[in-house]
């Protein structure tokens, strides 16, 4: 086996990238994606650490900036597969209770789809668009929640001005959804596309919470146009 050339450094190291070749009835687009996955940092962190995904050291990021995950917490993940940012939230509102001496809270995941069971985490298939779906989560919860969060995306439709206005109407749903569910004083995350929560969705965060911040975490990658928008201090 011919032996990798010597660096500047002289240590005979080298980083080196994985090139996927494509292969017959793979899209060049798809294998660019597989390519870009096992060169990604983020990607090997996340097996490392045992999380689910790449995503959840976004959710990691945000919470270290604005810290709303703390102990006993009731946290409502929308669309939580494949359960990533449930992973990350459970460690810290300490729903576990691996933390001695501190609040136990509480990770409700929902989702349209079936999602393994993580631990310390309640998860239900739910569409939560639909009309009493505010009750429900209240009533498994046992009453209102101190976050709502959502990682959710449309399906990518390859045309820029339509997938924003998908993801926008999901955000606002789920904001309209938080704004049933929240405590006073709670927060609000979720992801967006460059531009912000705009228009009038923007407004309406303005009033309901007392700050309002848009955010791209370091683990967004730098080529998505994805941002986080997160809401502090619900008014009720």
């Amino acid at each position: 086996m011919a032996k990798s050339p010597k660096n500047a450094s002289g240590r005979g190291q080298r980083d080196l990238k994985v090139k996927v070749k494509t292969a017959r009835g793979r899209k060049l687009s798809s294998t660019l994606w597989l390519q870009r996955q096992l060169n990604d940092p983020y990607v090997k962190r996340a097996q490392a650490d045992g999380y689910r995904g790449r995503a959840a050291y976004k959710i990691l990021e945000l919470d270290d900036k604005f810290r709303f995950l703390v102990p006993g917490a009731r946290v409502v993940d929308l669309g939580c597969a494949p359960g990533g940012w449930c992973q990350v939230a459970a460690r810290r509102v300490n729903a576990l209770g691996e933390k001695p001496g501190k609040a136990v809270g509480t990770i409700l995941g929902i989702d349209l789809q079936e999602v393994d069971p993580v631990s310390g985490c309640e998860i239900h298939q739910l569409d939560f668009m639909e009309d009493d779906a505010d009750d429900k989560v209240k009533g498994w919860l046992g009453g209102k929640a101190d976050v709502v969060m959502s990682d959710m995306a449309a399906s990518a439709s390859g045309h820029k001005q339509t997938d924003h206005l998908r993801i926008m109407a999901l955000c606002e749903a789920a904001a309209y959804l938080a704004f049933d569910v929240l405590e006073e004083g709670g927060t609000f995350v979720a992801k967006v596309l460059a531009g912000g929560a705009e228009g009038s969705l923007q407004q309406v965060l303005k009033q309901r919470f007392t700050k309002v911040a848009h955010v791209k975490p370091p683990a967004s990658r730098s080529d998505s146009s994805e941002k986080f928008v997160v809401a502090t201090g619900f008014r009720g």
